[in-house]
């Protein structure tokens, strides 16, 4: 991924964080048929390996995990807010009109090494933390105790569980951080305008204060 320096997220708290906030991947895999991409909510799991790994199941009668061997290089790629930019928006524009349209973005790719388990146990503790971690945030949580132990069941063998070993992770936050204040300023206020809050509070947690 091409990251200007001025761009760059490199704090694995911070990518950490992200990649919890914004959960659903996309799992990109090579291969005999070519390069195939999967979109996956996936678990950080931030104690295993040096850079953690990504925890998920897959559906069985999706044939990435048949098409992997363990070992495999994979990306899985987080993205959260992103937007057009106007060049309408930046004050100084009027002056100079040396401007022209952008998109802002935040993104982490994960580069890992990926492992299939093909095991009841491991995907009822996967969609037990998924559950969780996600009913959490309800007023009535779902639990899956709520389900039919039969049915359950069912539903569990036709899941395959998935691992990615973390070996390296890239972060790009290109949030208009090289625009003067004044312009910088005019491009949140566009962004806010046009019914996009997530990437003005993005653009603004981005924006470090001059000293």
């Amino acid at each position: 991924m091409y990251v200007p320096a001025l761009f760059t997220e490199s704090d694995p708290a911070v990518l950490h964080g992200f990649m919890r906030e914004h959960p659903l991947g996309t799992l990109v895999t090579h291969t005999s048929a070519g390069l195939d991409a999967n979109h996956v909510p996936f678990l950080l799991d931030e104690a295993r390996g040096e850079s953690g790994v990504l925890v998920a199941h897959v559906a069985r009668a999706n044939a990435v995990w048949r098409d992997v061997t363990d070992g495999d290089d994979v990306l899985v790629v987080f993205r959260g807010a992103h937007g057009y930019i106007s060049p309408n928006w930046y004050p100084s524009k009027q002056e100079t009109h040396r401007h022209v349209p952008t998109w802002n973005y935040e993104v982490v790719n994960v580069h890992g090494r990926i492992r299939v388990i093909d095991d009841e146990k491991f995907v009822r503790g996967v969609v037990a933390r998924l559950t969780r971690e996600h009913e959490a945030r309800l007023p009535e949580p779902w639990t899956m105790s709520d389900a039919p132990a039969d049915y359950l069941a069912e539903q569990l063998a036709h899941i395959v569980g998935i691992e990615v070993e973390i070996t390296r992770l890239e972060g790009k936050r290109k949030l208009s951080q090289n625009r003067t204040p004044g312009d910088f300023e005019g491009a949140v206020n566009g962004v806010e305008g046009s019914g996009n809050p997530a990437l003005a509070a993005a653009m603004r947690a981005s924006r470090k204060p001059v000293v």
